[in-house]
């Protein structure tokens, strides 16, 4: 697993895997915050059904509850790429996160900060 996240977030899943149509190898990664509250997917845009190459980084508040809510912060043409924002997100979110009551409040910080600008 990778040891670069924010001390406030653990590598939840890593794995590398190549899809039977193509030819090249795809990774997938989760990371999820101390407090269980929100989780980090970055991920090939086609697992989410998108029409659209390269990988999307996604987050996803109070996984594993019914009331969890994942929102898509951005799609970019590489994984490297992806996971860098994914850090950046992992640390301004951990910046601006102070309990359950501001996640919300530090989601839209993060996502602001982080989302494509168009």
């Amino acid at each position: 697993m990778e040891a670069d996240v924010p001390l406030e977030w653990n590598a939840e899943e890593c794995r590398t895997y190549t899809p039977a149509d193509m030819d090249r190898e795809m990774q997938y990664r989760t990371y999820l915050h101390e407090s269980g509250d929100l989780r980090l997917k970055v991920a090939p845009a086609s697992l989410d059904g998108e029409d659209h190459p390269g990988y999307s980084l996604t987050a996803t508040s109070y996984p594993g509850l019914d009331l969890s809510e994942t929102m898509r912060v951005r799609t970019v043409l590489t994984f490297e790429r992806c996971n860098r924002i994914a850090r950046d997100f992992m640390d301004l979110f951990s910046a601006s996160y102070d309990g359950p009551g501001s996640l919300e409040e530090a989601l839209d910080y993060a996502y602001e900060r982080t989302r494509e600008h168009r």
